[in-house]
């Protein structure tokens, strides 16, 4: 069904406009864009921003968010945090998942976040059996996705291997592991389950160098060589992480990478905290997207992100929520600038001469990365793109007053309350005045999951 809307301003790929309207066809793309035209018939919005693009989420671990705080009797690190994680994920099944990602999106969408990159590993029941459909869980995702109305990139996980150069895995990862063969099922199964569905994409994440091998990347990449899908990694995160890379190869992992993969603008890095300069001006010159999510690296002590050289070198990012102890675009774009400034002792560091303003500076970097993260038509109002934008409530008290470039810095960095008013993915309104219509059944659903979960 088209649809009209007229906004009071809106972020248009050149700038701030004002009385825009915005018309939307049967398909859910931007069909055409006016400005000081007024049409006869329309939805009245307020200031309306592309919606945001989250390119890094692992929905399971949502139901263990703050269960990772209290401390054990040696030094606590990302390793002693994952022990606990891969002890709360073995309860997991499919329906739990199902109504876990679902309370997950739905906070996702209020907040602003339109669409979601889920990189998905459980792959196998709790025995480390694979499902009948091997792709039984990240289509619990998918489905969730759907179901509450937010935009879906299924990233399924390729993991094999415990540690660098193909060494075993341990017991806690028997859920997340298969071969070439059963991973390209699940990309196929993925694939047949998203036609027409315009929501949605599909991409690929090989888990890390940890859990794959060169060999095992290059079948797979070769395998799949004819569409090329977005390809998702974690790297560099942890400094022991990059010293046993060192061990194993004499190379830090980002340099060992772009010696054995054709990295391009098709691949995004996640984390990627630990690079020399040399690192940092190879990945910025490739076209690669660094998948950056500051509360969580800063949740896990991974480290800081070498921000300001990455941005010096017009390198490309987008943000994600990962372990999502915080849902929220306005946190990971605040603490992003929050960590430069505690690093250079300086204010309004990754703010750009073309672009003064820090916080809009900050959003549009965002949606163009996670865009081409999420391999979607998505981060811009613009003909031809989906219909994903997010209505900001200007008469908010931390917004009165402000207008284009000032509400975006308003928004990003002045508290914590939801400024968000309504959310729209492909053209149809899934969040109305802060609300979605499902959301006391989501929650419902969501504590009993947690219930079940906790005497499993």
């Amino acid at each position: 069904m088209k649809k009209t809307y007229w906004c009071k301003s809106a972020l248009l790929t050149d700038g701030w406009a004002k009385s825009v309207t915005i018309e939307v066809d049967n398909d859910g793309n931007i069909s055409a864009i006016k400005i000081d035209q007024q049409p006869e018939s329309f939805v009245k919005l307020d200031a309306v921003i592309p919606g945001v693009p989250n390119l890094h989420s692992h929905a399971h671990q949502r139901a263990m968010s703050g269960l990772g705080e209290k401390a054990g009797a040696n030094k606590d690190s990302f390793w002693t945090w994952r022990v606990a994680m891969y002890h709360y994920l073995e309860r997991i099944q499919p329906e739990d998942l199902y109504h876990i990602a679902k309370m997950l999106y739905l906070e996702m969408l209020k907040s602003g976040y339109t669409n979601v990159a889920e990189f998905q590993y459980l792959h196998h029941d709790r025995n480390g059996k694979a499902f009948d459909n091997r792709a039984e869980m990240t289509l619990q995702c998918q489905q969730a996705a759907v179901d509450v109305g937010i935009g879906f990139t299924a990233l399924p996980v390729l993991y094999n291997h415990g540690g660098f150069g193909g060494q075993p895995p341990i017991e806690g990862q028997k859920r997340f592991l298969n071969n070439a063969e059963g991973f390209l099922e699940i990309v196929s199964s993925i694939q047949q389950k998203q036609v027409n569905n315009l929501n949605v994409s599909v991409g690929i994440a090989p888990h890390s160098l940890r859990a794959v091998t060169g060999d095992l990347l290059h079948e797979v990449l070769d395998a799949l060589s004819a569409n090329k899908p977005v390809t998702h990694i974690h790297i560099a995160e942890q400094l022991k992480e990059v010293s046993d890379c060192v061990s194993w190869s004499g190379r830090r992992p980002v340099e060992w990478l772009f010696e054995n993969f054709n990295v391009d603008e098709r691949w995004c890095l996640i984390h990627a905290t630990h690079m020399t300069q040399e690192e940092t001006r190879s990945l910025a010159t490739s076209g690669a997207i660094a998948g950056l999510c500051p509360t969580t690296e800063a949740n896990l002590g991974d480290g800081f992100f070498n921000m300001v050289q990455y941005g010096n070198e017009r390198g490309h990012w987008g943000i994600g929520s990962d372990s999502h102890i915080s849902i929220s675009p306005v946190e990971e774009l605040r603490w992003l600038e929050y960590g430069q400034r505690l690093l250079t002792n300086e204010r309004n560091v990754l703010s750009e001469d073309t672009s003064p303003h820090t916080g809009q500076t900050l959003l549009t970097a965002a949606l163009k990365g996670g865009a081409s993260a999420c391999d979607r038509a998505i981060g811009k109002i613009a003909v031809g793109k989906r219909a994903d934008f997010t209505v900001l409530d200007s008469s908010h008290p931390r917004l009165y007053g402000r207008e284009a470039e000032q509400l975006i810095d308003s928004w990003i960095f002045s508290g914590n309350e939801n400024c968000v008013s309504h959310v729209f993915v492909g053209g149809d309104c899934n969040v109305a005045d802060g609300h979605h219509k499902d959301e006391l059944t989501i929650s419902d659903n969501y504590r009993n999951t947690i219930d079940l979960l906790a005497n499993r």
